[in-house]
């Protein structure tokens, strides 16, 4: 007797369809599962057992099972292949009926008793499921609101193995879960702070909404205590609302590591990641002998902030380089190579010498030149000119600290962030990029003309500030920037002017 269930596995990101093929045998009785399975799904043959016993069925102990997982070429792993395994023994048994199942993918985990557990990943796979013609995704129902996040494709939510044999053999109504949109949007979570708490640094912020609008890497440096992390933790209150796509992607990197948060199936609000400064390599960029994403992926379509900026180890920020240029990361093992997205607006912070007051006007500094030197030795070049923006946070004097009067709000520096966003994406549409910090080569030629005026301000800026090729287009896409946030067409020399300010270790140093 031999027949054959869909399910699916798990590649990074990527899902892939596996065929979980049974072959029933008489002969001395046994379990065979083959086709690269890892521990967990070798050891599904016991808990499907018992799940069978303890469901009401008949578990065939007088024959000889062959289970493959195919492509073998595919390592499996987890125990979400716990269900189609038990859908095959009971179909080519004759327990249940087979009439669902030949269009249908079949996720979950079995307890000893029967139940159906949830999983992980689920997002990943039903989109893929719909985009190989699968009718339907049966899956437990602690996952039903993640896999109903894709339309076009029935999803079938199960408690239990004799539910879901009641389901099959039509004793049951097979209930199809939809799922409301807008509800979920409108379910995102309210900001619990807000821009009109910072007292003064008007300064700051002008470059933080530029930042924003523009999708920038930004770099503040001031002396501590000045509310550098304070504002870091402020910027996505000002970002645009992220669109369905970017919900998805981001949703779909916290479903295959298990973080979604409870009762939450989609993202909607921007993540906010921040690392401690003694974070290793593999947690920040993403590692492990089965390749699993990092910090700067779970910040992917939000903000990455790292806080004590030259307290972290130099090898940790060099991993940086790639994601930042790129916007993706791979990961090479043995085993595997994994691509992750890691498109984040990357925020940084700190001293400008290891007491901290080196720039500041009220405390003197106590540093020596040689430990300066060593302490900004830790941050590379190359790191530092991957930051479109830096900028000096200053300590406030007793006035601006006692002033009761609040500054403007999240929301109304938002509006122009999002006017700004929308000029762009009009700009680039049909590429696949969505802000001005994403321009490649081409599209700055396209978008970012300079005339004589601005010619001649940015020649001069290049000879003073010795500035490489790509603080170059760093200061072209932060001006185009504010020419967006201006309404202006075309980039003009004050646009220019207020870009290069923002280059402030270039002038510090």
């Amino acid at each position: 007797m031999f027949g054959k269930i869909f399910s699916a596995s798990l590649q990074g990101l990527e899902a892939h369809i596996v065929e979980v093929e049974i072959d029933v045998k008489h002969g001395l009785p046994g379990h065979n599962i083959v086709g690269l399975p890892d521990a967990a799904v070798k050891e599904s043959k016991n808990r499907v057992e018992a799940a069978i016993t303890n469901s009401g069925y008949v578990f065939p102990l007088n024959k000889y099972f062959t289970i493959n997982l195919a492509p073998a070429y595919l390592r499996k792993e987890g125990p979400m292949y716990d269900l189609p395994m038990a859908f095959g023994i009971l179909a080519v048994t004759g327990q249940i009926s087979k009439k669902y199942l030949e269009d249908s993918i079949v996720l979950g985990e079995l307890s000893l008793e029967g139940r159906i557990k949830p999983i992980q990943g689920v997002l990943s796979m039903c989109l893929y499921a719909k985009e190989k013609g699968f009718r339907r995704v049966f899956l437990p129902e602690k996952n039903v609101e993640e896999g109903a996040l894709v339309q076009g494709i029935d999803i079938i939510p199960l408690n239990n193995l004799a539910q879901a044999a009641a389901i099959l053999g039509d004793y049951e109504p097979m209930e199809k879960y939809q799922i409301d949109f807008e509800k979920l949007f409108e379910e995102a979570v309210t900001d619990t702070v807000d821009f009109s708490e910072v007292k003064g640094q008007e300064f700051v912020k002008r470059g933080i909404e530029i930042a924003a609008a523009g999708g920038h890497n930004l770099l503040m440096i001031g002396s501590p205590g000045c509310g550098k992390t304070m504002i870091a933790k402020r910027i996505p209150t000002v970002l645009p609302p992220m669109t369905m796509e970017e919900a998805l992607e981001i949703t779909k990197i916290y479903s295959i590591i298990g973080q979604l948060p409870m009762h939450k199936s989609l993202i909607t609000a921007r993540p906010f990641r921040s690392p401690h400064h003694t974070v290793s390599n593999i947690a920040l960029v993403g590692g492990s002998s089965v390749p699993r994403p990092g910090a700067v992926s779970l910040a992917h379509n939000g903000v990455l902030f790292l806080d004590e900026l030259a307290e972290f180890k130099r090898e940790a920020l060099e991993v940086l380089r790639q994601p930042l240029e790129d916007g993706v990361v791979t990961i090479s093992r043995a085993k595997s190579t994994l691509t992750y997205p890691a498109q984040f607006m990357f925020v940084a912070a700190v001293n400008p010498c290891p007491c901290g007051y080196a720039f500041d006007q009220t405390i003197e500094c106590t540093c020596s030149p040689a430990n300066r030197d060593r302490y900004w030795q830790k941050l590379s070049g190359p790191l530092l000119d991957r930051i479109d923006i830096q900028i000096e946070v200053r300590r406030l004097n007793e006035d601006e600290l006692m002033q009761k009067k609040t500054g403007e709000s999240s929301v109304d520096i938002r509006k122009r962030v999002e006017r700004a966003r929308a000029i762009q994406q009009k700009r680039l549409h049909g590429e696949p990029i969505h802000c001005n910090a994403q321009m490649a080569p081409k599209h700055i030629k396209e978008s970012c003309s300079l005339d004589d005026s601005c010619a001649q301000l940015m020649r001069n800026a290049i000879r003073s500030l010795s500035l490489s090729a790509r603080s170059f287009d760093k200061i072209i896409k932060v001006a185009r920037t504010i020419a967006d946030l201006a309404g202006e067409a075309s980039i003009k020399s004050v646009h220019l002017a207020e870009a290069i300010q923002y280059r402030g270790l270039d002038r510090k140093f």
